[in-house]
């Protein structure tokens, strides 16, 4: 391990353990390792520098949304080597990469959860499946491009005609709180991630 860069990408549980497996002082560690402190890190690998990294599901199309934190000497090298994997973003802190875990770790499980409930909904009324699922899937794919240039707020109020479809549909989702649902989400995920 003298003088290399490592991608650590074990269970958290796990450090400990893969600890007396290794040997030498890596130049720096890239850790995936939710909820895993840089001083944990440090202490049982012993390198000269740690940077904690999170990308999520979407690395698989190479459409990640990755945090990163950590030494900031490494940060140049760190967003160029996660953003082989899609998008990257520098936190200034743990804390923050615990939140964003929470976040854009967590999220695509989330977003799927809304997904398939959406499509379930449109079933229930009566469209067929296949039919429920490309719609619900081409909705994903041009929120996907909007929501990078305009604010939330804006797109549903450029939705929500007075006393319209959207505008009923949207009473029943803070009805069910899905907004509170959501916030808590990232607080228990957070909390989660605290406690790893």
């Amino acid at each position: 391990m003298d003088n290399k860069t490592v991608i650590l990408c074990v269970k958290p549980a796990n450090v400990e353990e893969i600890s007396t497996r290794l040997r030498g002082k890596a130049k720096v560690i890239y850790s995936v390792l939710a909820g895993t402190s840089l001083q944990k890190i440090k202490e049982h690998l012993n390198p000269l520098a740690v940077v904690r990294t999170m990308p999520n599901l979407a690395a698989s199309v190479n459409k990640s949304m990755t945090t990163l934190t950590g030494d900031i000497s490494y940060k140049e090298e760190a967003k160029e080597l996660l953003g082989a994997i899609g998008a990257t973003r520098w936190l200034s802190s743990e804390k923050e990469i615990d939140i964003a875990t929470g976040l854009a770790g967590s999220g695509p499980a989330y977003l799927a959860l809304i997904a398939e409930a959406l499509a379930d909904g449109a079933v229930k009324q009566g469209l067929k499946r296949d039919d429920a699922m490309a719609i619900m899937r081409g909705l994903f794919d041009g929120f996907g491009t909007l929501i990078q240039e305009v604010h939330p707020a804006l797109l549903k109020d450029g939705v929500m005609s007075p006393g319209g479809t959207t505008a009923a549909g949207y009473a029943a989702l803070e009805d069910g709180n899905v907004r509170s649902s959501c916030m808590n989400a990232i607080e228990k995920a957070y909390t989660k991630a605290t406690q790893l």
